[in-house]
Formats: structure tokens, C-alpha cells, sequence
């Protein structure tokens, strides 16, 4: 028996045998994606929460930071892309270093644009220029430019002091995460050309209740 069933088997045409193809996944495209996302960070929670054990040169107490950039994201209206194949050269050590005046270190400007900046379809030069021009037509709400002290307040407090410092803006497309109840970061999405608006619903992530506002040092 085992013999015929081999000989069976030999006698098969090679179209008969079954195949098996692995699934294609999608690959994320340069430049196709719906609008953008710009987080904020709010340095000093950060500090806290791990840059001072890594010696961050974005903790040093002279400089005070509040909010720096994340970064600045393409979204699609479910997800995001990240990791993208661009024929774009990568920025310079002088280019990444520029960018540290808005996001804390060189080391985060050239992260971000390896994990976001490639997606965005740009230059590493444009998509820089795109991210500080982006940070600039954000007003940060004066109060949250003045904090002296270790202050705690409710997530909508923070929302609502950036959208009266915004008129633009409307409340669905901002939103306040936070960390272990401190405040982490302030995303604001933006359209291609930079102009307020909605964010897509997976992208909303309101933290809810009161949160601590550590003080930059």
C-alpha cells in the first residue's frame, strides 16, 4: 500500500501539487497619506518619567523646557504609516542638530524622521522646515508658558487653554494624552497645507480626570 501511494504521488503533474503562497502585506507608500499629526510633548514629565536616568542632554536645568516637538506625523484616517522606503537622502548630523532648539535633541529629530519623516514624501530638509513651520502656527497658551511650580489640573483645562490661544482649532481636533496622571503630550492634527482640523477617531485619545503638570527645572 505504501508503495502504490507513492507511486501515485510520482504520477501526479506538478500542477496538481498543492501550493502554497505567502500574503503580500501592504507596504507604506512615500507621500500617500491623509493629513498630519503634531505631537507635543510636555518635556519635563518626560524628564521624569526616564530622560534623567538616560542624562538627556533635553533634561539639563538650565534650559527649561516645556513643550518640544515629538514630532510630526502622517496619518492615514485609520492609522498611520511609518518606516517608509524613500529616495531621499537622510539629514545631516548639522541638520538633525538644528532641529534641537524645538525637540529636545538631535538624537529625536533624526529618529523621527526615519520612523515618520520618510512617510511624509518630502526631503529630510523640507520635512523639517514642514515640522518647525507646523510648531510655529501653534500658539502655546501663555499660562502653560509660566508654570513655576508643580501644578495639577483637569485634562479639559489644558484642552480648552489651547483652543482659546487657537481660535482655529475646534475641540475634535486636539487631544490631551497623559502618563502614570502627568501630562504627556498635546497632538493637534493639521491637514496637507497645515490648516486645523478634525482628527480621525483612532487618533483621539483624551485622557480623562486631572493630571500633574511637573515643573520645568
Amino acid at each position: 500500500m505504501r508503495f502504490l501511494s507513492a507511486l501515485l504521488a510520482l504520477a501526479l503533474p506538478a500542477f496538481a501539487q498543492p501550493v502554497f503562497v505567502q500574503p503580500v502585506l501592504a507596504q507604506d507608500v512615500a507621500g500617500r497619506f491623509d493629513y498630519y499629526l503634531l505631537s507635543l510633548s510636555w518635556s519635563p514629565s518626560w524628564c521624569d518619567a526616564q530622560g534623567r536616568a538616560q542624562r538627556s542632554e533635553q533634561c539639563e536645568p538650565a534650559r527649561k523646557l516645556g513643550f518640544t516637538v515629538h514630532g510630526l506625523w502622517p496619518q492615514y484616517e485609520n492609522g498611520w504609516p511609518e518606516d517608509c522606503t524613500t529616495r531621499a537622502r537622510d539629514p545631516s548630523r548639522r541638520e538633525s542638530r538644528d532641529m534641537a532648539d524645538i525637540m529636545g535633541t538631535s538624537g529625536l529629530a533624526w529618529y523621527q524622521w526615519k520612523k515618520h519623516g520618510r512617510c511624509s514624501g518630502l526631503s529630510a530638509q523640507d520635512y523639517f522646515a514642514l515640522t518647525r513651520q507646523a510648531t510655529q502656527a501653534v500658539a502655546i497658551p501663555e499660562i502653560l508658558t509660566r508654570v513655576g511650580r508643580d501644578v495639577t489640573l483637569p485634562a479639559k483645562v489644558i484642552e480648552d487653554a489651547f483652543l482659546e490661544a487657537n481660535p482655529d482649532m475646534t475641540r475634535d481636533g486636539i487631544t490631551v494624552t497623559c502618563r502614570d496622571r502627568a501630562l504627556q503630550e498635546v497632538r493637534i492634527c493639521l491637514t496637507r497645507d497645515l490648516q486645523p482640523r478634525a482628527c480621525a477617531p483612532d487618533a483621539a485619545r483624551d485622557c480623562r480626570g486631572t493630571m500633574l503638570l511637573p515643573a520645568p527645572e
